[in-house]
């Protein structure tokens, strides 16, 4: 099954193009431009740099959140465009189980920590266990630094964080081992994604349910527009 994957829930953008368990190409761009300006130039020159074309492909995935309400709204939308009539299974995974996934060759045991960074003082987050398949913990989330430190120290093993908040949420593991985590397992990528897409999409028993129209973002909480709006409409919070 040949599977064209993107991410855009962060600063940087990515897609790739993944058939039976190998990555054929993928284009990674952190260049601080707009991904509604560099995502489908990216996609249209990678199927075209592999001799291949859309119609050659058979599903289509993407991270449906946490993290930038734009860049979420813009892979999804992408998404949907090139599914219009098309008929092929839409996969919806999160970013932070792409995160944990991207650490799952690193061996040894440990705490896999994604942190992205939500601002307002928290991080969209999920905690989960090492091993070839990494083991969900928690839920996604939006927490405190100090939340997910104290929950780390109880499990009593080292820690390896990525994902956009990393370099942000360093300073809260001063006080736990942690095991440094190679720059290029730092930002989510998309051929992880469509890893994760397929392994979601064979464990489902109805996968029917894979369709543009239930292919939707993931929120976790009000965007800053709507938080503004509340704010301005409520000024006591009541």
């Amino acid at each position: 099954m040949l599977i064209l994957a993107v991410d855009t829930t962060a600063g940087a953008a990515s897609c790739a193009l993944w058939k039976d368990g190998q990555t054929l190409a993928e284009s990674f761009i952190n260049a601080k431009i707009t991904h509604s300006v560099t995502l489908m130039p990216m996609i249209e020159s990678m199927i075209s740099s592999v001799g291949a074309d859309i119609a050659d492909v058979e599903m289509l995935a993407a991270t449906v959140g946490p993290g930038s309400f734009t860049g979420v709204r813009i892979g999804a939308s992408v998404i949907l465009g090139l599914a219009c009539g098309r008929n092929i299974p839409c996969v919806g995974v999160s970013t932070l189980d792409v995160l944990a996934l991207t650490l799952a060759d690193v061996p040894g045991d440990f705490m896999i920590c994604p942190v992205m960074d939500a601002r307002r003082g928290q991080f969209y987050n999920a905690l989960f266990r090492s091993g070839h398949a990494p083991q969900r913990l928690t839920e996604d989330r939006a927490v405190s630094g100090e939340q997910i430190a104290e929950e780390l120290k109880k499990y009593g093993l080292p820690v390896m964080a990525n994902g956009d908040g990393y370099r942000v949420f360093e300073p809260f593991l001063k006080d736990i081992p942690v095991l440094k985590t190679p720059d290029k397992l730092i930002s989510q990528s998309a051929s992880k994604v469509a890893e994760a897409a397929y392994n979601k999409y064979e464990a489902a028993e109805n996968k029917s349910v894979f369709t543009d129209l239930n292919f939707k973002p993931v929120y976790l909480r009000p965007s800053q527009a709507e938080r503004t709006l509340k704010e301005k409409n409520d000024p006591k919070g009541e």
